[in-house]
């Protein structure tokens, strides 16, 4: 196994492909997981919503994501800020940062590297692609053939690339966050089922308000707030607060609710394919970020019921009946939302321990 930080030893780019230096915590400075993670979401949360105007639920699934080690899927209409988005999660956060344009002529090496073939050694060394950063931005992911896009399976799901039967491990954090058109955008092409199911949650941006759109225009006018966006986290502040998020407390009846929602899915007569237990994964992960988001350090059923829509409607199809009468996915799992019983709040110990944990306000 080649970790990434061998990379210069294989012939790959220098500091523009690789995670900046890491500055350790100076005495004194250690992360207090649960004060740090307020303070440092809320700062990237600032520093993305002062590029994106009117979006907070938007900017904070995001940051969901980014906690629950998931990849995030920006689909809307061109031109209202999905790329923007992603760039300012990733500038808002010192790490590495590669930007992938796809289009129909880009062939899979283009993203994991290629093998070439140095005359002086006398051997193949392997080139690293784009995908060897920390956060990978895919803008119109859905512009390259069902071929390229399979490129990202491997990567997105286990956080390697294997190329000629050598395996290369990706940086940590790692997160790729893909913007999409829809599909009845020309030159597009349809997601396959396999590369949809590897990303935790889709959101769409959506037009801003009136309000919004005025002060964008007093914003964005004359230069883009993108130039002057400054990191306020670093990659190992990260890590770090993943680790909490990780040791956030569910409940037995909080995950017995995530397998009924989903399970739900792969009986309904609407739906010719239900979500897949990696989509159980997911919601689970989501909503321990949620909870940690929110200043909880155990996760409740309300936690799963915010990201239900976000984290499994992606990964639903409807059959031919369904889409002839215009339901959507979204409102499926809504119904199921509506029919899958709640635990009950009162009788059940959320906790681990019978007090209420510190509690810090979230965003």
């Amino acid at each position: 196994m080649t970790t990434y930080d061998e990379r210069a030893s294989l012939g790959g780019p220098p500091a523009q492909g690789g995670p900046p230096a890491r500055a350790e915590p100076r005495a004194g400075e250690e992360l207090n997981a649960w004060g740090d993670l307020r303070t440092t979401a809320e700062r990237i949360h600032r520093s993305v919503e002062s590029v994106i105007e009117g979006k907070p639920e938007v900017v904070r699934l995001a940051l969901t994501v980014l906690l629950a080690e998931g990849h995030l899927l920006i689909e809307d209409v061109p031109g209202v800020g999905k790329t923007m988005l992603a760039k300012a999660l990733a500038r808002s956060i010192d790490c590495s940062v590669r930007r992938i344009q796809f289009t129909p002529d880009l062939l899979p090496s283009d993203i994991t590297g290629v093998s070439i073939f140095d005359q002086q050694r006398r051997d193949f060394e392997f080139k690293p692609g784009a995908i060897f950063s920390q956060i990978v931005i895919g803008d119109e992911i859905n512009r390259a053939s069902p071929k390229t896009q399979s490129a990202l399976l491997e990567s997105m799901e286990e956080r390697q690339v294997t190329m000629d039967g050598q395996t290369y491990e990706l940086p940590s954090p790692f997160m790729v966050v893909a913007t999409q058109n829809p599909v009845e955008m020309e030159g597009t092409y349809p997601l396959p089922e396999a590369q949809r199911d590897r990303f935790m949650a889709r959101v769409s941006i959506g037009y801003p308000s009136p309000a919004a759109e005025l002060q964008m225009l007093d914003v964005h006018g004359s230069a883009s707030p993108l130039d002057d966006l400054q990191p306020v986290a670093h990659a190992h502040e990260i890590v770090k607060l993943v680790d909490a998020v990780r040791t956030v407390h569910v409940a037995e009846a909080v995950r017995r609710y995530a397998v009924d929602l989903v399970v739900a899915t792969r009986s309904h007569p609407e739906l010719r394919l239900g979500a897949s237990p990696r989509a159980t994964l997911h919601l689970l992960r989501a909503a321990k970020a949620s909870a940690a988001l929110l200043g909880r350090e155990y996760a409740l059923p309300d936690d799963v019921q915010s990201l239900a829509v976000a984290v499994l409607a992606h990964r639903l199809l409807p059959t031919a009946q369904a889409q002839l009468n215009r339901r959507t996915a979204e409102q499926i799992v809504l119904e199921i939302l509506q029919r899958v019983p709640v635990p009950d709040r009162s009788a059940q110990p959320w906790r681990t321990h019978g007090q209420r944990p510190p509690g810090v306000r979230g965003l």
